[in-house]
């Protein structure tokens, strides 16, 4: 079964994956990182208009890491907007993304973490740096073979 944004990126002829519905019934399809910013940009032209939120994970130990973008169709006088969930998967290697900042600027922040956490290198993002970690952090936090520093960070005794 395909939801009305799946059916019209077939008609239209862009490469996706439709992953199905959740189960609050909102599609989700997956995207390849040289297609997104084409069908990011066609997603804001279709209407979804509204970038409600952005993470990402770690799909497997040595797997793709997953960055999820929730979009929403906001429209006068609809009381429920309609929403979708894009799934971009990359490599764990080399792990870029085109950032989509340029089109939903609510994408700034949570990119950022996402590359913190992560190391999703989010490309033409005008800020990616360290938002949570400090700069000379070595490593990805939230990767699930991450392997914490060891050291022991002196504090006061009172």
């Amino acid at each position: 079964m395909q939801g009305s944004l799946s059916a019209w990126l077939v008609k239209h002829g862009l490469v996706h994956r439709s992953l199905g519905f959740d189960y609050q019934g909102i599609e989700t399809l997956q995207i390849k990182p040289e297609d997104w910013h084409s069908v990011a940009v066609i997603s804001y032209v279709y209407g979804y208009n509204y970038l409600r939120s952005q993470c990402a994970y770690d799909v497997a130990p040595g797997g793709l890491l997953a960055s999820v973008y929730h979009l929403t169709r906001i429209q006068y006088g609809v009381d429920q907007p309609e929403e979708v969930c894009i799934k971009v998967f990359a490599p764990r290697r080399n792990p870029r993304i085109p950032s989509v900042f340029w089109i939903w600027k609510s994408a700034d922040f949570q990119e950022r973490e996402s590359y913190d956490m992560l190391g999703i290198s989010y490309d033409n993002h005008p800020r990616l740096k360290r938002i949570l970690m400090p700069e000379a952090w070595i490593g990805w936090p939230l990767r699930k073979d991450y392997i914490a520093p060891n050291f022991y960070e002196i504090q006061d005794a009172h």
